[in-house]
This record gives C-alpha cells, sequence and structure tokens, in this order.
C-alpha cells in the first residue's frame, strides 16, 4: 500500500530498496528554501542495518502489508520458541532472536499476536500485562520511604526489575511486558 511520506510514522514497516524497514525515528522539516521533507532513520528487520533517508512531502512509500495471527506459547528449545494456532492446531516455531528478552516472560498457553510478512513471522507481541511471581529480593532499608525508592528483585523466570519496598519474596505481581516494570502487586 502506498503512502504519502508525510504519513511515515515512528513503528511502521516499510518496503524500500528491496527490504522491510522499520522506522525508529521521522522527522518532518520545512526549510526556508525548498520543499518540505521527511528525515526518517529506519532499521532492517532482516539485516539489523540503520539507514537515515530524506523523503520528499511528495514521494509516496511502500508501507508493508502484514499479516497478524493469534497463537498460543507451547514450550521452547535451545534456539526456538513455539507456538500453536489453537483453531487449526497448526505449529509454528520462531526463533530467540525475534523474540528478545520478552521471551523469559512466556508461560504455557499464553496467548500472543504474532505479524507475519511473506508467511515469514517477524515480530510477535505479547499482552501488556503477565503475572509473574517474586524468586528473591532484597531487604528494605528503613528510611528511605521519604523519596520513592525501588529495590532491585528477581522473577521466577530470571528476569531482574525494580520493586517497591514491600514486595517480598513469593509476592505474585503484575509486569508490563512493553518496559519490563513493576505495575502492581496482586
Amino acid at each position: 500500500m502506498k503512502i504519502n511520506a508525510s504519513e511515515i510514522r515512528v513503528g511502521m514497516l516499510l518496503e524500500y530498496k528491496n527490504d522491510l524497514w522499520q522506522v525508529l525515528k521521522t522527522q518532518h522539516v520545512k526549510p526556508g528554501k525548498g520543499g518540505a521533507f521527511a528525515q526518517v532513520e529506519m532499521k532492517s528487520v532482516g539485516k539489523n542495518t540503520k539507514l537515515n533517508e530524506r523523503f520528499r512531502s511528495s514521494e509516496t512509500v511502500e508501507k508493508a502489508s502484514l499479516d497478524e495471527n493469534k497463537y498460543n506459547y507451547m514450550y521452547e528449545d535451545d534456539t526456538n520458541y513455539f507456538f500453536m494456532e489453537p483453531k487449526t492446531f497448526e505449529q509454528i516455531e520462531i526463533k530467540k532472536e525475534i523474540i528478545g528478552e520478552q521471551g523469559k516472560l512466556l508461560t504455557e498457553n499464553l496467548e500472543v499476536s504474532v505479524s507475519f510478512y511473506n508467511e515469514n513471522p517477524i515480530s510477535v507481541e505479547l499482552p501488556n500485562q503477565v503475572h509473574c511471581k517474586i524468586e528473591t529480593t532484597d531487604a528494605a532499608l528503613k528510611g528511605q520511604t521519604v523519596s520513592s525508592s525501588y529495590k532491585p528483585a528477581t522473577l521466577d523466570n530470571g528476569l531482574n526489575i525494580q520493586v517497591p519496598p514491600f514486595i517480598e519474596a513469593g509476592d505474585e505481581v503484575i509486569v508490563d511486558t512493553r518496559n519490563l516494570e513493576y505495575v502492581k502487586k496482586i
């Protein structure tokens, strides 16, 4: 689907120079002399390279069309995570590099949204919040209640996050999957 350069937004996927690019930054510039343009910083999805490009406002670029399906997480091995489509029971595997640090938040039967480009999975979106259990945490120091102080904690999946002083080992908490931060105690 063709879009104007002025419609490019952060997070979009563009087909450009025979590759798939994710927009990291965009800035619309209107110089005193000449036409307006969009300065766009993009990262290649496949090659992991960056590109800075200028698009005149009158230019059009190809926005990548993605297919998105719901899948349930099943299990992992050394290099892949395995998911199942709940209606057809079709199984797919996705490399751990695609999911990254968020893979530690996957729990059995967790419903995720997988985006496909040309029938290849390129991204996995977890629910915004997941339940986790605190494995270990430091003792709260007395007198630090004046400022909003947080202390380090390790979750049962191995992730390290910052939690408020009243959280103890064994507590159930909700973690935001987008920024890996503590949300609230259950």
